[in-house]
């Protein structure tokens, strides 16, 4: 009964942070939607800029590096800076 029960736990753990894993990708900017504060890269993936991102500051053709995780089916943005 206690093996059983310290599985479950480990196994919900794993479960419930799998998706808290910042991802990372590079491409180049096709669009900047200021007003609802998203870009989409090239490759079409469209991600939501938090609060402390203002989208004024990012420019279509602009090569940059996006960190971001997925909340609620969006992909969020936590960090953007220009590719090398």
């Amino acid at each position: 009964m206690k093996k059983s029960v310290i599985a479950t736990a480990m196994a919900l753990a794993l479960a419930s942070s799998s998706g808290a894993f910042a991802k990372a990708v590079t491409g180049t900017i096709a669009s900047v939607d200021k007003s609802g504060d998203s870009i989409t890269l090239s490759d079409g993936k469209t991600f939501i800029l938090p609060e402390g991102i203002e989208a004024e500051t990012l420019k279509v053709g602009e090569k940059v590096v996006v960190t971001y995780s997925a909340k609620a089916g969006k992909l969020v943005v936590s960090s953007i800076h220009q590719a090398k």
